[in-house]
């Protein structure tokens, strides 16, 4: 199983940029997929997930109202659409993946050794 982070970047604070996941190796639509994110000095910290189906998400507050989290099954394809983001924003992104069933999901989403999969992260800079 490979899991391709893209899309990091500079970005100007209040701007927009969109992370890409692409799995390999795996029955995509089996698995919920999420983005962790770690800044600098600080542990790493979940963002986003998403259902194996794509119709149920969870975010983590300081996401909420600002990205949003899709993917494309027949793409076998994550995103991580980042809307009007602010410096504290700024991290290396990481995408993983967890199998299918998984019970009380969006409560255990946010814990990172539920996981199955790893990413490589991919770097986001906001720019003030």
């Amino acid at each position: 199983v490979q899991l391709q982070a893209s899309g990091g970047g500079l970005v100007q604070a209040g701007g927009s940029l969109r992370l890409s996941c692409a799995a390999s190796g795996l029955i995509f639509s089996h698995y919920v997929m999420a983005w962790f994110r770690q800044a600098p000095g600080k542990e790493r910290e979940s963002v986003a997930a998403i259902m194996g189906s794509g119709m149920d998400t969870r975010y983590a507050d300081s996401a909420k109202g600002r990205f949003t989290i899709s993917r494309d099954n027949a793409r076998n394809t994550m995103y991580l659409q980042m809307n009007s983001p602010n410096v504290e924003d700024t991290a290396v992104y990481y995408c993983a993946a967890r199998r299918l069933p998984w019970g009380m999901w969006s409560y255990r989403y946010k814990v990172e050794n539920e996981y199955d999969y790893w990413g490589q992260g991919t770097l986001v800079t906001v720019s003030s």
